[in-house]
């Protein structure tokens, strides 16, 4: 009798102590439930839980062009995503104004065209180049395109805002100003970001991607990436007030000594002018050094229906500088990070083609991460990323690449072969057709084909070879026509191989990652 008492008291200690263990569990359990929920609902201050679900998807750091594009994207994808950006202002700037018709696709595919809609922006139907008082002008291929399909000229700022609301807009999207002063890593992946709110407050910010778009002047992007970044030129910029382009709808290229000055539309009363200055320093504007050399070298070169509004310009005395700046994609996978926008990748402005790399890009990343429903598959989602660089590569080398060798065909030169190449540039457009339709399909982002891009440079480079046999004595344009082609190849090869090296060196990965995306899509 007492053994079998003695067994019931074992027993039933037995049972309360496990009785005990599970509730004590689950009010643990409960707890910290209670303490993640408390975190996603003080999402808009930035505090997260570190856990696997930390109530964020996506960190994007900076809200540009890039990053704000991006919120939307994945916002709309359903993603939960944290923005951070340093000034939720509106932006003041005077580049990033134009956007190219193969941009305004890129925006279209997005779904985010009307975010051009409301800001008073100017279509822009294709060039017009200058050159020793000549000019001719070439149009966007548009002719296979919906009517709306064109370029869209604006301030940068407003457009900047409208894709700020809209991704504010949207209930999974949070958008915060603060200062991201570091990436957290773990075992050398990403985890999140360290960043300074608006009011002095250090916090912490956890997600299994963030994606760094925090513009040219990154201060983060050293940490995923060597770059090697040159500054070319400057932009000096003005804004003219109620005067006609000579060629409405139309970018303006004046082909200038020592290098070009374009004039577009960012407003129904309003042409922003930038002149571009060699080098990486600007005439001073506190001692009128440089007002001086805008009126004495620049304005007797520029179209005489534009002379009295940038000399009015000048005198108000509001000109902007800006350095411009070129660098070539090259970046180290990192676990949990990537980078994008002008942060990642960047191209002389002269064409405009940096909005349209990256919406591009934006394009090519949400199209590679829709099979991918938990970005906290680690694995995957590092294969996934790997593939980002090298299917990027087609549209970003030839932007890039041609940025690189307009600038410096259109730029004055003392070299007699090189004044040559500049003159059969201008000369090779004016022929219309193919000759300028194919080379503004490529400037537009329209046609983004590198092969199409070699062929014309080289076609240019041809082009004026037979103009000099037919021009100067035999003997003497056979010698500067050998000096033309071996400049043009001496521009061109050194931009592709900066360009290429990163696409040269992904091929087998490529193939691997096709591989893994098709077995691993639900499709």
């Amino acid at each position: 009798m007492v053994l079998l008492l003695q067994q019931q008291y074992l027993l039933g200690g037995m049972l309360a102590f496990f009785l005990g263990f599970f509730f004590f569990s689950g009010f643990k359990g409960k707890k910290k439930e209670k303490s993640c929920a408390a975190s996603s609902e003080k999402k808009s201050a930035g505090g997260e839980c570190r856990g696997k679900d930390s109530g964020t998807d996506v960190i994007v750091v900076g809200a540009g062009v890039a990053g704000a594009a991006l919120a939307c994207t994945l916002g709309k994808d359903g993603r939960r995503v944290h923005v951070i950006e340093r000034d939720l202002r509106e932006p003041d700037r005077i580049v990033g104004e134009l956007l190219q018709p193969g941009g305004y696709l890129k925006l279209v595919e997005l779904g985010l065209q009307d975010c051009v809609e409301e800001i008073d922006a100017q279509r822009v139907l294709g060039y017009a180049l200058f050159k020793d008082e000549k000019d001719t002008r070439v149009s966007y291929p548009l002719e296979s395109f919906e009517a709306d399909v064109s370029g869209r000229s604006f301030h940068n700022g407003r457009f900047i805002q409208r894709m700020r609301e809209k991704a504010a807009s949207l209930p999974n999207v949070t958008l915060v100003q603060g200062i991201v002063t570091s990436l957290l890593e773990e075992n050398g992946s990403v985890k999140g970001v360290q960043y300074k709110t608006k009011t002095g407050e250090e916090l912490a910010a956890y997600a299994p991607l963030t994606i760094v778009c925090d513009g040219c002047f990154s201060n983060l992007r050293r940490t995923l990436c060597n770059p090697k970044v040159e500054s070319p030129s400057c932009f000096v910029g003005l804004v003219l007030e109620n005067c006609q382009l000579p060629y409405p709808n139309h970018g303006h290229v004046i082909l200038a000594d020592p290098s070009p000055i374009l004039f577009y539309p960012i407003s129904s009363t309003e042409v922003r002018c930038l002149v571009d200055v060699p080098g990486k320093k600007v005439p001073s504007i506190a001692n009128g050094e440089l007002a001086n050399y805008l009126k004495t070298v620049v304005a007797p070169q520029i179209p005489k229906q534009l002379y009295d509004a940038f000399i009015s310009a000048i005198d108000k005395g509001s000109i902007r500088t800006m350095p411009n700046k070129s660098m070539p994609a090259s970046s180290y996978p990192t676990p949990g990070a990537l980078l994008m926008g002008d942060a990642f990748n960047m191209r002389h402005p002269l064409t405009g083609g940096g909005m349209t790399v990256a919406l591009s890009d934006i394009v090519v990343l949400r199209d590679l991460l829709k099979p991918l429903r938990d970005l906290n598959d680690a694995s995957s989602l590092c294969k996934y990323l790997e593939s980002f660089y090298t299917l990027r590569k087609p549209v970003a080398s030839t932007i890039n690449t041609l940025a690189g060798a307009l600038y410096k065909v259109f730029c004055a030169s003392p070299d007699q072969a090189m004044k040559e190449m500049r003159q059969a540039c201008f000369d090779y457009l004016s022929l219309g057709g193919v000759f300028s339709s194919g080379p503004v399909a490529l400037l537009s982002g329209l046609n983004p084909r590198p092969l199409s891009l070699v062929c014309h440079f080289f076609a240019v480079a041809v082009y004026g070879v037979g103009r000099l046999l037919l021009t100067f004595p035999f003997p003497k344009s056979l010698w500067i026509g050998a000096r033309l082609i071996s400049g043009a190849a001496s521009i061109i090869f050194p931009i592709i191989k900066a360009e290429a090296r990163i696409w040269t060196q992904r091929i087998p990965d490529l193939v691997r990652i096709l591989l893994f995306l098709k077995h691993s899509s639900p499709n």
